[in-house]
């Protein structure tokens, strides 16, 4: 029996069903998050691998709190707070689960979460767990946002946004930093999409906004992206990681992150400062493209092609993929109108990209 074969049938004909995809290698990639094409990098992978093959076991084998922390962990940890400012970090599985640990996790009776209304799935799950007070306020609207944390008597205020969002492609304003200060509200910045693609150090929006890091300032980011690897840290206070330890889900009942992960970010984090220049070119040569051939100015190396119609959206996505070139083909519920994500990223070459640009201006 089929259990749910009505509700395919009603995802089939609004042309939101999905499928997993086998891997292409042949295909030119500009549908994934590698954004400086590191997953490729086997220097990096030789690298991590030549460490774990002088280490005595392979896996990390328990969680952070029963065994499981291990030096590479903590000398990864001490490396991200170093070139983030911030006094003390946690590794973790995935950015999904580094969501569901800090939101879960901090906002508790008599607090407010006030989350920018386009942030990451994986938050928005985590404010429906418990009750939760939550206000979702207009992206990116820096006077909405200052007014409702005026307006509250919560204990706590606890502020959500994302550096970069992962489907609009925009940088989060920086009066964010300013009204939370302001306000002595705790703000969470989800920099999945941001760090290793902006900022003087390649470390995201409080590296670009060159932010003073204080107390109420939290930082999460993945490593399934820019770092080539899989995983994610947070990074804050003493204070906040001791209580995240001590109370999040995620990092108690957990495996810790596997070692190999953990040192292929490392490579990469080394990778990253030992080459700024050359990567920093190279993003910027991949935004005048950008603006030359689809006349759109990134913050970042996501491009939201606006199309708003979900079949037609399959329709280029799939056109494209016969022509050799890989790109995302997004539709509801992750985005409110159908959209091409292109992302503009330096494991193809920048010419590559002019022509899947030219490509893709056919369609419009």
């Amino acid at each position: 029996m089929k259990f749910y074969e009505n509700e395919l049938k009603a995802l089939k004909r609004s042309g939101r069903y999905r499928s997993r995809e086998l891997y292409d290698t042949h295909i030119k990639d500009f549908a994934s998050n590698d954004y400086l094409g590191l997953a490729h990098n086997k220097e990096l992978h030789r690298q991590a691998c030549q460490i774990l093959e002088n280490l005595p076991y392979n896996s990390s084998k328990a969680s952070l709190l029963v065994n499981g922390y291990h030096h590479i962990h903590k000398e990864f940890e001490d490396a991200l707070c170093v070139l983030n400012g911030f006094e003390a970090g946690v590794v973790l599985g995935s950015g999904f689960n580094a969501n569901i640990a800090l939101i879960e996790t901090l906002v508790r009776k008599g607090d407010t979460l006030f989350m920018d209304e386009l942030y990451h799935a994986s938050g928005v799950l985590a404010s429906h767990i418990g009750e939760k007070d939550v206000v979702f306020f207009k992206h990116n609207d820096m006077d909405a946002l200052e007014l409702l944390l005026k307006n509250s008597s919560a204990k706590r205020k606890i502020v959500a946004v994302e550096g970069i969002y992962s489907m609009d492609g925009d940088i989060v304003d920086k009066r964010v930093f300013e009204i939370c200060d302001k306000h002595n509200a705790l703000l969470i910045v989800d920099e999945a999409h941001s760090s290793g693609v902006v900022g003087k150090k390649l470390m995201g929006v409080f590296d670009h906004y060159k932010i003073s890091i204080q107390p109420n300032h939290i930082k999460m980011g993945t490593l399934g992206k820019a770092y080539g690897s899989f995983g994610a840290y947070i990074l804050a206070s003493e204070h906040i990681v001791e209580y995240l330890i001590n109370r999040a889900k995620p990092v108690i009942y957990a495996t810790s992150l596997s070692l190999y992960d953990t040192l292929l970010a490392h490579q990469a984090l080394r990778y990253m400062q030992n080459n700024l220049e050359v990567l920093q070119n190279e993003i910027a040569l991949r935004k005048k493209i950008i603006r030359r051939e689809l006349e759109l100015d990134i913050d970042g190396l996501i491009v939201p092609i606006l199309i708003d119609d979900n079949k037609k959206v399959i329709e280029m996505k799939n056109e494209l993929y016969n022509e050799g070139f890989a790109v995302g083909g997004i539709r509801q519920p992750t985005v409110a109108k159908a959209i091409i994500r292109l992302i503009a990223r330096l494991g193809q070459s920048a010419q590559e990209l002019e022509l899947v640009c030219r490509k893709i201006r056919k369609f419009r």
